[in-house]
């Protein structure tokens, strides 16, 4: 009981990695990964949506006000949003491609920070503590051990779970090929995928390094949405382990026969580290959603024609900056 309650067991990657559900489908388990994905889904549409209404611009009976974005949470996607746009996908991607994948490049931001952040609250151990608190000690502890998933209903990191992350990196990986077979064509991208136009029409005795290149770009095509996925699934294991761990130290005291004050000392201590790391897993949650929608846009700038430089020549001089986000709205040239 007093490790259930210290949210911790013997292993602590029982409270990291991906596990049964209580909720099943016609006799099928849903997994926590599962529900959390689509529990997640649903808080980003609908945050976004409350946010997109909000940054709208007004109707012209609010005067100058309806071009101000109503809500502090609206106000910081718009200044996230603004700030990726034009701070990193445009200098990378170029004013074309930028505008054509932000649509999918935010979606993958803000799901992956969604689940994220669903993954620093301790949904799962609530819930086994309230079983422990009800008097289901036995249901709790087998839930703990992986024998009878019937206490937890949703929780736990969706983003710790490799198949989640390989989705997530299938969905790079399909954007990846489009791009390239959109903007270069089947020709282009093989081209591409054998070192090149100069290479492939180059001179002859340069050919017989055609197969070796071909053989890496192609390994580069899988390797890249594969490093994604494994980069997204290691930060957040070892970061949630490492809280599992500290809050499992006063229930190892306890388990080895120590005395109550001294597994409490030691608690509170591991409890003000965990808190501290609490902070650090916070700022990892959307660097990591960061890293990997930068890393996927670099991936499909890489398979466009290289024309980002006159199109960047281009904003800069032909727009002048950038408008309020969503909200549609140009104002009038001067008169002279």
């Amino acid at each position: 009981m007093t490790t259930l309650l210290l949210a911790a067991g013997d292993n602590p990657l029982g409270h990291v990695l991906d596990r049964d559900s209580a909720l099943s489908i016609e006799g099928t388990r849903l997994t926590l990964s599962m529900i959390s994905l689509v529990v997640g889904a649903l808080v980003c549409i609908t945050v976004l949506m409350m946010a997109a209404r909000r940054i709208k611009t007004g109707p012209s009976s609010e005067g100058n006000a309806r071009f101000v974005t109503k809500g502090r949470i609206a106000q910081v996607i718009e200044v996230i949003v603004l700030g990726l746009r034009d701070q990193m996908l445009v200098p990378v991607m170029g004013e074309r491609l930028a505008k054509a994948w932000l649509p999918l490049l935010l979606s993958l931001f803000f799901f992956i920070l969604t689940l994220n952040l669903f993954g620093l609250i301790p949904f799962a151990d609530v819930q086994e503590m309230l079983h422990v608190m009800m008097g289901q000690h036995e249901k709790a502890a087998a839930d703990v051990a992986h024998a009878e998933p019937a206490a937890v209903f949703f929780g736990g990191t969706a983003t710790a779970s490799l198949s989640v992350t390989l989705g997530l990196a299938a969905i790079s990986f399909c954007a990846i090929w489009w791009q390239s077979f959109r903007d270069l064509g089947v020709k282009g991208t093989l081209e591409h995928l054998c070192g090149g136009h100069d290479l492939v029409h180059g001179p002859i005795g340069l050919w017989a390094v055609i197969p070796i290149i071909f053989v890496v770009e192609i390994g580069g095509m899988f390797i890249k949405p594969a490093a994604l996925a494994i980069r997204l699934l290691a930060n957040m294991v070892a970061g949630h382990t490492l809280m599992a761990v500290l809050f499992s130290f006063g229930a190892m005291v306890l388990k080895a026969g120590g005395p109550t004050w001294a597994a409490g000392s030691i608690t509170l201590v591991a409890g003000i580290f965990a808190v501290l790391i609490t902070f650090l897993e916070l700022f990892v949650a959307f660097l990591q959603a960061f890293i990997f929608m930068f890393l996927t846009a670099v991936f499909i700038s890489l398979m466009a024609h290289e024309d980002h430089g006159h199109e960047e020549h281009a904003h800069d001089h032909g727009h002048g900056g950038h408008g309020h986000v969503g909200h549609g709205h140009a104002e009038p040239a001067p008169a002279h």
